[in-house]
């Protein structure tokens, strides 16, 4: 069950992550947002990004094996990349019409969905 809360956790963190470093460029369609000025736009995705923080930090502590989760640090941070660009790519595909999905970004999330089954394979402990 500890893996579950760790990656829902994982998920919510990474779409106010992909918000704050990436929504700035679909907001920047908005009348009020246009004439901000750069510090303004840091200032917002910074504001955004605390929450991300609210959600990443406990999805670590409560994952990380070494504070009794069931995930190594190594596991953790392939499961986040994996979840990372994955919320990325729902995000791009729904608010960014321009951009397609392509036969090599399936590809791509195969050799990634690799990445999991890999890190996840154990292997026999030296000593």
């Amino acid at each position: 069950m500890t893996t579950f809360w760790t990656i829902l956790l994982l998920v919510i963190s990474n779409v106010f992550m992909t918000f704050a470093w990436y929504g700035h460029l679909k907001f920047g369609e908005m009348d009020w947002f246009k004439n901000l000025p750069l510090l303004g736009v840091i200032l917002i995705s910074w504001g955004i990004a605390f929450f991300e923080y609210c959600f990443q930090v406990p999805a670590n502590r409560i994952g990380f094996v070494g504070n009794g989760g069931p995930l190594t640090l190594i596991q953790l941070k392939v499961v986040q990349e994996v979840i990372s660009l994955s919320v990325f790519t729902v995000f791009t595909v729904l608010l960014f019409k321009g951009e397609s999905f392509r036969w090599n970004h399936i590809v791509a999330f195969v050799c990634l969905i690799l990445a999991v089954y890999f890190v996840f394979i154990p292997t026999p402990s030296k000593g």
